[in-house]
């Protein structure tokens, strides 16, 4: 009986929508509550090309983000609402031309699946305005083998030292 409730257990996991990486956090601290903004809001003051990789789900083009080997001491933020997302020791090369990281900062994301090149993957969005950074897989370095690889234009770098800009809603 207990060989069987495992094997469903994990058929289960693998078959559910992965929220993992939010209900790993649930103890942390949260960030700052979701935002109102429509995209229309964000379309007027965000670049086009950051708009249409936050807001339209985009994907740019692999080795074009100077982000990609930025290894300074800070923090990385949201492109759109400028919520921090990871911090410089998380991040590392993974070769694929995309800034990557082992974890987030508690909190920062939401995750869904993603059908779009047919094979499911979990894509991850900024959970304080929604915007799409990129997707996670579990090919990744320890401590936890997942790699966060992640739009640059999604993303502003902030150099230790500096301070972190206010969080930004367009919407108020």
């Amino acid at each position: 009986m207990r060989r069987r409730t495992m094997l469903g257990h994990m058929a289960l996991m693998l078959l559910a929508p992965r929220v993992w990486p939010v209900a790993a956090f649930a103890d942390e601290p949260g960030p700052a509550r979701p935002l109102q903004a429509t995209r229309e809001d964000w379309k007027e003051i965000l670049p086009e090309d950051r708009y249409h990789i936050l807001f339209e789900e985009g994907t740019e083009p692999a080795r074009s983000s100077p982000l990609d080997k930025e290894y300074g001491d800070g923090t990385y933020i949201c492109a759109a609402c400028y919520q921090p997302l990871f911090d410089s020791a998380d991040k590392f090369d993974s070769g694929t031309g995309w800034p990557s990281f082992t974890r987030p900062l508690p909190g920062a994301m939401d995750t869904k699946r993603d059908f779009k090149l047919i094979w499911p993957r979990t894509e991850y969005h900024c959970s304080r305005c929604g915007g799409h950074q990129g997707h996670v897989f579990k090919d990744g370095p320890p401590p936890t083998g997942e790699r966060w690889c992640n739009n640059g234009l999604a993303l502003e770098f902030v150099p230790q030292g500096q301070p972190l800009p206010p969080l930004r809603d367009p919407g108020q």
